[in-house]
């Protein structure tokens, strides 16, 4: 094993801007097996949980990612409030409809909304939540949207069986959840 291969491990983290796989770590750490970096982050995510700091290492996209704790998000929104990234209720509505439903066409997608989504899809296109998958092979050979690695990201999902079932949703809807989550939360 890597001498220091935790703090590696940890350095790599710091300055990422995406979660890392643990195949990404053995890419850029040679001669390093999954065994010895999973080791390397439960010691990390158990440094963190014990000191109870500002941060805790999640698993996330497939990946690991350094995150703020909830509790303190408040301070990191108003550090972040100049990247805003809400969007409105009705790309969330749209994002929604194709995580649950992906792969979807926008014609299957504005038949459950009931209105046009074509501007939607390119916002939530840009802002990189959604992505085209491809084309259907029916008449017209409409585009297949999805969402992407960057929508785990912002939402804290490992996968999208992570996603909430519609009673959680309940649950948990804020007041103001026409806002996307701040991805360090």
């Amino acid at each position: 094993m890597i001498k220091d291969l935790k703090n590696i491990v940890e350095s790599l983290l710091f300055v990422a801007g995406e979660p890392l796989s643990i195949d990404r770590f053995k890419s850029i750490i040679p001669k390093t097996g999954a065994r010895d970096i999973k080791e390397a982050l439960s010691v990390l995510g158990e440094e963190y949980d014990a000191r109870k700091g500002g941060f805790f290492l999640r698993a996330v996209a497939g990946g690991y990612q350094i995150r703020t704790r909830p509790e303190y998000t408040e301070w990191v929104k108003r550090l972040a409030q100049n990247h805003s990234s809400s969007i409105s209720r009705a790309a969330l509505e749209t994002l929604a409809i194709i995580a649950y439903k992906q792969p979807i066409i926008r014609s299957e997608i504005e038949h459950i909304r009931g209105v046009d989504c074509g501007g939607l899809l390119r916002i939530l296109i840009e802002k990189k939540l959604a992505r085209v998958l491809g084309r259907k092979d029916i008449p017209g050979r409409p585009l297949i949207y999805g969402t992407t690695k960057e929508f785990l990201e912002v939402f804290g999902l490992a996968t999208l069986k992570d996603l909430p079932v519609p009673e959680e949703m309940q649950e948990k809807r804020a007041p103001d959840s026409d806002k996307v989550p701040d991805k360090n939360s």
